[in-house]
């Protein structure tokens, strides 16, 4: 429905420490660095504020400022060109 709504192919999703992917393979998703620290991003949001919180602040932000102005997805979009995004990140393996 996600993706649907965004006019999207291929999307990521998070909850909570886990990136859910729609209409994009494990291996493409891994190529595109940008994209990993983008998510990474908001499994740290989650983190810091908890599921439920955050789903609340995060859709509160959507419906005050939009998806693109959404203080989330500006700090995710940030975090594409930081590096230390990913510092003592692993990834699980494929099951």
């Amino acid at each position: 429905m996600a993706a649907k709504r965004m006019g999207s192919t291929q999307m990521a999703m998070v909850v909570g420490r886990t990136i859910y992917l729609h209409g994009v393979s494990r291996q493409r998703f891994l190529e595109d660095t940008g994209w990993i620290r983008h998510e990474v991003c908001h499994v740290y949001q989650y983190r810091q504020y908890g599921i439920l919180r955050f789903l609340w602040l995060y859709w509160r932000e959507y419906r005050r400022h939009g998806y693109y102005q959404n203080a989330f997805e500006v700090a995710a979009r940030a975090a594409e060109r930081d590096p230390e995004v990913l510092r003592n990140i692993d990834f699980a393996p494929k099951v």
